[in-house]
């Protein structure tokens, strides 16, 4: 759905009339509504608690959109970030253009990191994207979002990104010489079979065989 400027205020006037209590909420609202006087390729979808409250809110923009219809075959699902105030999750969906840059698809700030959360965050993100899927996701290792991506994108190829991959490793395995064995095998170049042969050497020479 493509907000428009008419849609917008009535949107915002009926959010006031179930009465939204938390003025940054409106203050982001308004925000928004004002952007669709601007942009009318905006998209943006919330949803309350059962207090009237702002529980979950998307949003994208023109560009965002056009950048993923172009580039959205990869995306990574980031949801590491917390807002400072209300300490909410704030999920960022971003991509990799024709020039190696970073762009970003699209924000949302949750109420909760549950399965079915993270269920409606994916199908919002679907529609805002005339349903264009990507076929490979990139994820943090959230269990209840890998969860959600196999019932909303079966099809999608979830991917841990390199980063946590290094950061839960780190971690959990506290062995002389792993860690630049373990980054030497995240980031070599070369086929499957290299990388089995160093990552077999690797799990051999540091006793790792039983270590999950």
């Amino acid at each position: 759905m493509v907000v428009s400027h008419k849609k917008a205020y009535n949107h915002i006037d009926a959010m006031r009339r179930i009465e939204i209590k938390d003025g940054d909420a409106e203050a982001t609202l308004a925000y928004l509504c004002g952007k669709a006087e601007m942009d009318s390729s905006l998209f943006y979808k919330l949803n309350v608690d059962e207090e009237s409250r702002l529980a979950s809110l998307f949003w994208v923009d023109s560009t965002t959109r056009m950048d993923y219809a172009c580039f959205g075959d990869v995306l990574t699902f980031d949801s590491t970030y917390r807002t400072s105030a209300y300490k909410k999750p704030l999920v960022v969906f971003v991509g990799v253009n024709h020039h190696h840059q970073t762009v970003v698809f699209g924000c949302v700030l949750l109420m909760d990191e549950s399965i079915g959360t993270y269920e409606w965050v994916l199908k919002t993100f679907l529609i805002a994207m005339m349903n264009k899927k990507p076929i490979f996701v990139v994820i943090d290792g959230d269990k209840a979002m890998r969860k959600a991506i196999k019932i909303v994108l079966p099809d999608a190829c979830p991917r841990m990104c390199s980063w946590h991959l290094q950061r839960n490793t780190f971690t959990n395995v506290h062995i002389k010489d792993f860690t630049s064995i373990f980054a030497r095998c995240m980031f070599m170049r070369g086929n499957a079979e290299e990388f089995e042969k160093v990552w077999h050497e690797m799990v051999e020479k540091l006793g790792l065989n039983e270590n999950h």
